[in-house]
């Protein structure tokens, strides 16, 4: 719980390290922690400000009260805290980098008070995992089924399958690190976490007065932060610029 003497953003390991005229905000994305940028922080700490934080729904965040299975439903409450820890250590106008559902997140806050944020990365990111006749999200609703209910069978042997795919079969060091934080997570919580992103509609807010660029990025599985950092180091640096943008 967070009290007078204990902000949110403390009680979410925020931190900054490096420095720089830019700073850029890494929100880690669905099981994961801020660990999982651990392999693009040095490389870009040396010209850029950059804050991490974890979720409540992480495994990192040692108070177990912050997650509330009725609150965490969907994304408008995470990107409320985004916007509180931006308040709280006095950030303005952040280039922000968000994986996977904190892609979402992020568009999210960036509608609430735009003048918070510079620019928005959006790395690995879908407004949706399931198909309609519409859009291709990846997924049929009865592999999503399949998946949610594997969890709640059999978490461990579904997190074992699971993170191969999810990573790079080839990658074990990086596939061993995506392994460590969904096991660190409370049960319960994995699996309600996973309703929300998997099962989730599209995202109907429209941000106006933005110009966008897509980048593919060659590689296997879902993060470019761990199997392909170099590359993304490279995306990253070429759209923020060196400090000057």
């Amino acid at each position: 719980m967070v009290t007078p003497e204990k902000s949110l953003s403390t009680a979410l390991n925020a931190r900054t390290i490096g420095s720089g005229n830019e700073t850029i905000v890494l929100c880690h994305g669905f099981g994961t922690d801020q660990s999982i940028w651990h392999k693009i922080i040095p490389l870009l700490a040396e010209n850029y400000t950059l804050v991490l934080f974890d979720w409540p729904f992480s495994g990192a965040v040692t108070d177990k009260t912050l997650y509330e299975h009725a609150k965490y439903t969907s994304y408008e409450p995470y990107a409320d805290d985004l916007i509180t820890v931006i308040d709280e250590m006095d950030l303005k106008c952040v280039t922000f980098v968000g994986h996977s559902m904190s892609a979402m997140i992020g568009l999210i806050a960036s509608t609430k008070r735009p003048p918070l944020f510079k620019r928005l990365i959006l790395v690995a990111a879908s407004p949706r995992y399931i198909n309609t006749d519409d859009y291709i999200g990846g997924f049929q609703r009865s592999d999503i089924d399949e998946l949610v209910s594997t969890m709640e069978l059999q978490y461990e042997d579904w997190i074992s399958a699971y993170a191969p795919i999810a990573v790079d079969p080839n990658d074990a060091a990086s596939v061993e690190r995506f392994q460590s934080c969904l096991k660190s997570m409370d049960v319960e919580v994995a699996i309600s976490l996973a309703k929300t992103v998997f099962y989730r509609q599209y995202l109907e807010n429209t941000i106006k007065g933005v110009t966008t660029l897509e980048i593919i990025i060659d590689m296997i599985g879902h993060f470019p932060q761990l199997t392909a950092h170099l590359k993304l180091v490279e995306v990253l640096k070429d759209v923020v610029g060196f400090g000057h943008a």
